[in-house]
């Protein structure tokens, strides 16, 4: 058998065996230990929340109290605190947004604190790979804030977290031993989503129909980017006209005051519509508070789709939002007698509840 030799003379292997017990080996030695898995003392987390269309996401290392003095101890006052442990906590925001009504660019950002007695500085610093918060440089800044900490649960271990989300904001929360920090965040959803789909539809989604149509219908439903709506409905119509691009192109004129302009659009397209988008057409109408135009459209189906089931069922919907009892009950019978069996007994109870209405 080939026998292996060291490249080291017995006395100095002996030497890197007892160097390798004490950790004294040069870096370039100890740099080829394997990695060994433990525990954290203070472990990664990440938490993220979608506001609107904006992703807000915060990467941080969680310390825990261990029955300690947290603040103006562990954690002094009046010092720049890396919001954490390890690494400098960071915040990335993936649109403009705004922190306590300050601007603050897309981007990610080192989110350092200063803590007091009082009020608690929270800054976001362009320079987002500190360790900890030395070497921090207050000219790296790109905002600043001031927040009054409250009391918080017991909290053994630093959190951060989203509350009180909305379409357009959230607040920020720090928790940790028995404080709570709130950094509150609002964000422009309207604005962010038409440039959003400014950049989706120089993509892949411009050579279809419908993205031209459903980036209008967002304008059109929020009433914001009118102009642009309206060349971009136009694109959807010059690809594929039809009834749901041309009841987009309706809407918009009557949002833009040309009523007259928007019943002919509309009743110009109805008869290109299949039975489902006259039927959508007719809830949405109903969903409105429009019950005799829904009444109106679900009729026009019943009599050019007279065997259709669902047909009778929307107009008996329509019949009984509007009050209309008697009419809505046999216009539900007729659809009992046609539907697929998985829709009688549901039938049945809304005839059931149908009956128990007082005359």
């Amino acid at each position: 058998m080939r026998q292996v030799r060291h490249h080291l003379s017995p006395a100095a292997f002996a030497a890197v065996l007892f160097a390798l017990s004490w950790g004294a080996l040069p870096g370039s030695l100890v740099a080829q230990w394997p990695p060994l898995t433990m525990p954290e003392a203070s472990p990664a987390a990440s938490v993220s929340q979608t506001v609107g269309v904006t992703e807000i996401e915060i990467d941080y290392s969680r310390p825990q109290v261990k029955g300690r003095t947290v603040w103006g101890d562990l954690v002094p006052y009046d010092q720049v605190w890396r919001a954490g442990a390890n690494t400098n906590t960071r915040i990335t925001v993936s649109t403009p947004v705004e922190v306590a009504g300050k601007a603050l660019a897309a981007g990610t950002y080192g989110l350092h604190m200063i803590p007091t007695t009082e009020e608690w500085t929270v800054i976001f610093s362009r320079d987002a790979e500190r360790w900890g918060s030395f070497g921090y440089d207050d000219k790296a800044d790109a905002l600043r804030i001031g927040v009054i900490p409250t009391a918080g649960p017991l909290t053994e271990m630093l959190s951060y977290s989203f509350e009180q989300v909305t379409g357009d904001s959230a607040e920020i929360v720090l928790n940790w031993e028995k404080l709570r920090i709130g950094i509150p965040v609002k964000v422009d959803t309207k604005s962010s989503t038409v440039a959003a789909l400014r950049r989706d539809l120089t993509g892949l989604p411009q050579f279809f129909w419908q993205p031209w149509n459903a980036a209008a219908n967002y304008c059109i439903n929020n009433e914001v980017n009118l102009e642009e709506a309206a060349a971009w409905v136009e694109r959807s119509l010059g690809m594929n006209s039809n009834f749901i691009n041309n009841k987009t192109k309706s809407k918009l004129l009557r949002l833009q005051g040309d009523a007259a302009g928007a019943d002919a659009v509309l009743a110009s397209a109805l008869g290109s519509a299949t039975e489902q988008e006259m039927n959508q057409h007719g809830y949405e109408l109903l969903g409105e508070g429009k019950a005799d135009e829904a009444i109106a459209v679900f009729r026009r189906i019943v009599k050019d789709h007279p065997q259709s089931w669902n047909a009778q069922d929307s107009l008996g919907e329509g019949l009984a939002a509007a009050g209309t009892t008697a009419e809505a009950v046999a216009a539900y019978k007729k659809a009992l007698a046609m539907a697929p069996e998985i829709q009688r007994s549901r039938i049945e109870g809304v005839l059931a509840r149908l009956a128990a209405r007082k005359p």
